[in-house]
């Protein structure tokens, strides 16, 4: 029996494995585990989520994340049994998205690998992850439009960045459904395999990823993701800070020397 709580924890919702990458960090994987309810996303889900995510984020054997449902969902949106009857009220109460502000704050990459339906509050989670991975059967969507309400998970700012204004608007008013060749085509998705091999394919892109020295991953993952947030300006001041930061890194001088002397670098996380 593993010490670690993320992987003795008895959740309710979701599987937590670490997989081995045949590397000297492995993959922490979080598959959602509602099938009877295509994964819809409950409170007691999210929270099991994030707290799996910041374990892993804090666990010196893991360099990279993957989230993943199934072949038929990843995840169908949020679970609306537990909106229907609320009011305002108890929805700003209830604060339900302060969970998912947590996500942004995770320093190791995390990999969404999407089959089946990924809508609403599932696209979403997607979005929040730092690549997709979809299966050719996977389909994208935010079609809270239809509940009379919008995305409230990020949904509009997100979409909006990653495939711009006229496709995210499209998307949001209509609630239409949207394949994942659609949203590669688009630059929501990085890559669209078969859907036998999508979480294969998640895994193997990870395994790359844990490959790199893990202080400049986490600093070119914070680099990239404040491009989003900055003027153009002010981003380039953060990546050159980023990027004298890592000169001090033992990593740095070990991948340099590698590289002079024409050998693989033996990264050591420092």
């Amino acid at each position: 029996m593993s010490d670690k709580p993320h992987l003795n924890s008895e959740y309710k919702n979701i599987i937590v494995k670490e997989v081995d990458n045949g590397n000297a960090l492995k993959t922490g994987l979080i598959q959602l585990n509602r099938p009877d309810a295509l994964n819809a996303l409950n409170i007691e889900l999210m929270k099991e989520v994030v707290d799996t995510l910041e374990l892993f984020d804090k666990d010196p054997e893991v360099g990279c994340m993957v989230i993943t449902g199934n072949e038929k969902a990843f995840a169908a949106g949020a679970d609306i049994k537990e909106m229907a009857d609320a009011s305002t009220i108890e929805m700003l109460l209830r604060d339900q998205f302060a969970r998912w502000d947590r996500i942004r704050k995770i320093k190791k990459p995390i990999i969404a690998a999407v089959s089946g339906f990924a809508l609403g509050g599932g696209c979403e989670l997607a979005m929040s992850c730092d690549m997709i991975v979809a299966s050719d059967s996977a389909q994208f969507g935010q079609p809270e439009i239809k509940l009379g309400v919008i995305p409230g998970a990020g949904g509009t700012q997100r979409l909006t960045k990653a495939i711009g204004k006229a496709k995210a608007m499209e998307m949001i008013l209509t609630g239409k459904f949207y394949s994942a060749s659609d949203m590669f085509n688009a630059g929501l998705v990085t890559k669209v395999v078969p859907k036998e091999v999508f979480l294969d394919e998640a895994l193997e892109l990870s395994a790359e990823i844990c490959k790199m020295p893990t202080i400049a991953v986490q600093l070119g993952k914070e680099s990239v993701l404040k491009s989003f947030d900055l003027t153009i300006e002010s981003g380039l001041e953060l990546e050159r800070k980023n990027f004298y930061l890592l000169f001090a890194s033992e990593d740095k001088f070990e991948g340099m020397k590698a590289f002079v002397e024409k050998r693989k670098a033996n990264w050591k996380g420092k």
